[in-house]
């Protein structure tokens, strides 16, 4: 008789992307992303960090102060990063499993990347311009999205 507490799917690609942050050296917040064919095979993983050549020593980890003093201009996106990483040729359809919903830059990606669907753990900027922009061109686009919901408690990891 086989096991019957196994990960599903949905925790499988989640695990994948909550041990992704786990890689960023972001103070205040980690993102990973998981990016999966439509016939559950991983095609890319990302984390929000800074740039290939950027040392994570040299550029800002703060968020408040004059904008070049700050992360924002210069990290990279978790779900770009994961776009960045894939080495294949072809994303169309494919899903993304991503800690936070992506922000509107990152979703323009997405979008242009053939991401068919989005599903995310938390979306604790809901209520953002940015966050709205992004429902917005998701939704024209056709892209779909929801909130990670548990099967069972077997993935440890946590934001």
């Amino acid at each position: 008789m086989k096991r019957e507490d196994y990960l599903k799917w949905d925790e499988y690609f989640m695990g994948i992307a909550l041990l992704s942050a786990q890689r960023s050296k972001d103070p205040h917040t980690c993102v990973g992303a998981c990016i999966v064919s439509s016939d559950n095979k991983i095609l890319s993983v990302g984390y929000n960090g800074m740039p290939n050549g950027c040392s994570d020593d040299e550029y800002p980890w703060e968020r408040e102060g004059d904008t070049l003093s700050t992360k924002y201009v210069y990290v990279c996106h978790a779900e770009l990063n994961a776009i960045l990483n894939y080495t294949g040729t072809d994303m169309r359809g494919a899903k993304v499993y991503t800690t936070l919903f992506p922000c509107n830059e990152c979703t323009k990606a997405l979008i242009q990347a053939g991401i068919s669907e989005i599903i995310f753990y938390s979306d604790k900027y809901r209520d953002t311009d940015g966050s709205k922009a992004a429902r917005r061109m998701l939704d024209s686009a056709g892209v779909k999205y929801r909130k990670y919901t548990p099967i069972n408690k077997l993935v440890p990891l946590s934001l």
